[in-house]
C-alpha cells in the first residue's frame, strides 16, 4: 500500500511539474513584463474564447498581488521611451477594445493606480474578426461581445491611467493583405486615433500575432515607437527590436499559482 502511495505521489508530482514548470528559473526582474489581456469577464457556458476572458475576480486579485508585490506599472509609451525603469516594472495590455475593459478593468486600474495600454481597433462594432485568422471560427461570438465606445474610451485616457495603441482599422489578417491595403490598416488607423482622441499613438499590436517583415516595416515608417506580439516571454533587451517585442499571456483559466509563475518566468508551464 505504501509504495503505491508513492509511486501515485510521484505521478502527481511529475503531472504538476509538467503542468507548471515550476522549478523553472526567474528572469532577471530588471527585464519588464508585457501582460497581455483581451476581455475582463466572467466565462460562459460552451463559448469558444472563454481563455480570453479573465474573470473580474480574478483580475483585482493580479493587480492587488502586482501592486502589494512591489511592481511598477508603466505604459508602452514609458516603457521605450525610458530606459531606467525600476526593478519588477510591468505594462498591462488589453487587445481589441472590449466594453468590459471599461466596466470591469478600468475600475480596477483606477483602485490600485494601475497603468494599462489599450490596443483599439478602429471600425470594432459587428465584425466577426476571428474568422479572419480560422473560417471555421463563425460562431459570431466575439462579434456579439460588447465593445468600448468613444465616450467610454475618451474617460479613461482621462484618467491618466490608460494610453491608446494601434491595432489596426479592422483587426485584419494583415499576411492576407496587399501592401496597400496593410498600410491602410495599419498607418490610417494610428491617423484615425490620434485624430478622434487627440493622443499621440506610440505602440502597435498585430492582430492575432501574425505579422511579416513587411508589416514590421510599414510599423516603423509609420512612426510607432514599439510594436506587440503574441510570442510568449520576456524580452531581454526591449530596444534590440522594439517591433517584435515579447508578451506573457494571462489567460482566463490561469490560477493565482499560475499567474505567480508567469510573472517570474513569462511562460504557461510546458502545458500550452
Amino acid at each position: 500500500m505504501t509504495a503505491w502511495l508513492l509511486v501515485l505521489a510521484v505521478i502527481v508530482l511529475l503531472l504538476f511539474s509538467y503542468r507548471y514548470a515550476w522549478w523553472r528559473a526567474a528572469i532577471d526582474y530588471a527585464r519588464p513584463r508585457i501582460l497581455m489581456y483581451h476581455m475582463v469577464s466572467d466565462h460562459r457556458p460552451g463559448a469558444r474564447f472563454n481563455k480570453l476572458r479573465v474573470p473580474p475576480r480574478m483580475f483585482e486579485r493580479q493587480i492587488r498581488w502586482l501592486s502589494e508585490n512591489g511592481w511598477h506599472f508603466a505604459t508602452m509609451s514609458e516603457l521605450m521611451q525610458n530606459r531606467d525603469l525600476p526593478k519588477k516594472t510591468v505594462a498591462i495590455t488589453f487587445d481589441d477594445g472590449y466594453e468590459d475593459n471599461y466596466l470591469q478593468a478600468f475600475p480596477v486600474l483606477k483602485k490600485y493606480a494601475a497603468k494599462a495600454t489599450l490596443y483599439l481597433v478602429v471600425d470594432r462594432f459587428d465584425r466577426d474578426w476571428s474568422i479572419n485568422k480560422k473560417s471555421h471560427h463563425d460562431s459570431g461570438e466575439l462579434m456579439q461581445e460588447p465593445k468600448l465606445t468613444d465616450v467610454q474610451v475618451k474617460e479613461m485616457l482621462a484618467s491618466g491611467l490608460v494610453e491608446l495603441g494601434g491595432h489596426t482599422m479592422t483587426h485584419a489578417n494583415l499576411v492576407r493583405l496587399d501592401r496597400e491595403d496593410k498600410v491602410r490598416e495599419i498607418v490610417a488607423a494610428r491617423t484615425e486615433l490620434q485624430e478622434s482622441f487627440a493622443q499621440d499613438i506610440s505602440s502597435f499590436a498585430y492582430p492575432f500575432g501574425i505579422y511579416d517583415a513587411e508589416d514590421v516595416s510599414i510599423c516603423a515608417d509609420a512612426g510607432f515607437l514599439s510594436a506587440v506580439t503574441t510570442v510568449e516571454g520576456i524580452d531581454r533587451d526591449r530596444f534590440s527590436n522594439p517591433y517584435l517585442l515579447k508578451r506573457v499571456k494571462i489567460s482566463g483559466k490561469d490560477s493565482m499559482f499560475a499567474f505567480r509563475l508567469r510573472m517570474k518566468t513569462g511562460l504557461r508551464g510546458w502545458k500550452r
